[in-house]
């Protein structure tokens, strides 16, 4: 009962701030509301005994978005850049496509509403890190050194339009 509880807060959390990415007019604003929503999903990883996805959650996606506000503050030229309008004059055929998806997404949760898990959640760190650490140590080094790379090229190309 305490689980599923916490499930209906956390999703109330996502979607309100996931409203809040599209709907507040502010680029700060609108990167908070997404770092509260990414913060709702790694709550629920967290209920679900997802150990290490929870901690992936926060220090990857909850962590780029500090650097998405640090990047917002850092590179645009004045606040009418950082002050938008979110909302596009296509609206309508956008909310009939999310209307479509949702009622995809209510039907494939009908027919998989009766699944439950039949084991207990384990926490599965050791099991990733040894992966991690052994076998996928060398891809693992060389994807964060291509996002050092692309980190460093946003940069650099944002700092020649401001020249």
């Amino acid at each position: 009962m305490t689980e599923t509880i916490i499930f209906y807060m956390l999703s109330a959390v996502i979607l309100l701030s996931a409203l809040g990415v599209v709907l507040l007019p502010g680029l700060m604003h609108s990167a908070l509301c997404l770092g509260l929503c990414l913060a709702g999903v790694a709550g629920i990883f967290a209920s679900l005994g997802s150990d290490f996805i929870f901690a992936a959650q926060i220090l990857v996606y909850v962590g780029g978005i500090a650097v998405l506000i640090l990047f917002v503050v850092l590179l645009a030229a004045n606040a009418s850049e950082k002050m938008t309008r979110q909302i596009s004059e296509a609206w309508l055929p956008s909310l009939l496509i999310c209307s479509a998806f949702f009622w995809a997404f209510l039907k494939v949760t009908r027919y998989f509403s009766g699944l439950s898990a039949q084991t207990a959640p384990s926490p599965s760190v050791k099991a990733i890190a040894a992966l991690l650490l052994g076998e996928y140590a060398v891809p693992f080094e060389l994807i964060s050194i291509v996002l050092l790379a692309s980190m460093t090229g946003a940069v650099l190309f944002g700092r020649r339009k401001a020249e």
